[in-house]
């Protein structure tokens, strides 16, 4: 499958183990190619869908200057989104605890922006999945904070762990969007390469 993608070395811009995972599961070959200290920060004025295609094609530009001509690089950048506020990654244990509190008992939005881009053209896109949130007690938000440590995760949850067995009621969407990485909707757009 993805015959049309033998032509490009395939690099994957992100530290993160699950979407290393799920570009895998695509049956893909890449490599991964992460350049530190990207900024991460949007203007203000952005919408909520607008804020992680903005991030993902910034973190693309950044590579941009030293592409290979073969080279099609994936970036992708995912927030939660609730209440008109962006949750990304929290700063510490409070942090994260603050944000499921927040979540606990509601429906929010997880947003991913996902950039293709080679050196002869860019293409963005973002998928959004809601995600409908139990109430969860402050001990089970404190149980799972402490023992999973979901320091690198938006929203401060991995709907892989225990806290999406517990916590998830409901989801709308693309489940693996959740995870961080849409990938059957990148599995569409990289089969129209």
């Amino acid at each position: 499958m993805l015959e049309n993608l033998q032509k490009y070395k395939v690099k994957l811009a992100s530290n993160s183990p699950r979407r290393r995972e799920l570009l895998s599961g695509l049956g893909i070959d890449y490599e991964v190619k992460v350049l530190p200290g990207i900024n991460e920060t949007y203007p203000e004025s952005l919408r909520s869908e607008e804020i992680p295609v903005y991030i993902a094609r910034e973190k693309a530009d950044a590579y941009r200057k030293d592409m290979d001509a073969d080279e099609l690089i994936i970036t992708a950048d995912t927030i939660v989104y609730v209440d008109g506020e962006v949750l990304g990654k929290p700063e510490d244990e409070a942090d994260a605890c603050r944000m499921l509190k927040k979540l606990s008992g509601r429906t929010h939005q997880v947003i991913t922006g996902v950039c293709l881009t080679t050196a002869e053209f860019q293409k963005t896109f973002a998928s959004v999945t809601e995600v409908t949130f139990a109430s969860l007690s402050e001990e089970e938000i404190h149980y799972y904070v402490s023992r999973y440590r979901p320091f690198d995760k938006a929203g401060a949850y991995g709907v892989q762990e225990w806290i999406g067995y517990v916590a998830v009621a409901s989801i709308q969407g693309s489940f693996y969007n959740v995870m961080g990485l849409p990938v059957q909707r990148l599995y569409q757009e990289l089969s129209s390469l």
